[in-house]
């Protein structure tokens, strides 16, 4: 065996275990993901009211995967962002999102953080987070019902579940 067809053998034994291995391992990866989220709350207004709501004992969001308890920022893997966002927090709250571990989430809670909310007009106001970080799910209302919280943590979820697991080389 010469050195040139072992490595078309490696090669080849290694696009063999990439599609044996790959996809049940991606989705266990995920499936881990998505039932252990840690989120970061940037509370701002009363969407932050609706956030505790959701973690009572009634609507209970730890049985979709939500933790309520994290240590720090580079443990947690979700933003939700509620509430109003002035231009002057802006670039700390793209700090918070800077310091997260890959892969990162971003959920808009309210009208004031997708939109601008009551505040649109003013100068100070961004006209939505979207502009300084990539939302991923939008949780409309003002302010959002606990029920319409967990129907976007679960949107959150089936995004992640169709996500494909990076392979780290």
């Amino acid at each position: 065996m010469t050195p040139e067809t072992a490595n078309v053998f490696v090669g080849k034994l290694g696009d063999i275990l990439e599609k044996a291995i790959g996809k049940p391992l991606g989705y266990a990866i995920n499936w881990g993901r998505l039932w252990s989220l840690w989120p970061v709350h940037i509370e701002t207004a009363c969407c932050s009211v609706e956030f505790g709501a959701a973690s009572s004992p009634r609507y209970d969001v730890e049985r979709f995967g939500i933790i309520e308890a994290f240590g720090s920022l580079r443990q947690c893997d979700l933003v939700v962002v509620q509430g109003t966002i002035t231009r002057k927090m802006a670039p700390r709250l793209r700090l918070v999102y800077d310091q997260m571990p890959e892969p990162k989430y971003v959920i808009a809670m309210g009208a004031c953080a997708i939109t601008g909310g009551l505040y649109f007009d003013s100068y100070n106001v961004l006209p939505g987070i979207d502009g300084i970080l990539p939302v991923d799910v939008y949780v409309p209302g003002c302010p959002p019902r606990p029920e319409t919280l967990i129907q976007g943590c679960i949107l959150l979820q089936e995004k992640i579940k169709r996500m494909k697991a990076r392979t780290i080389v």
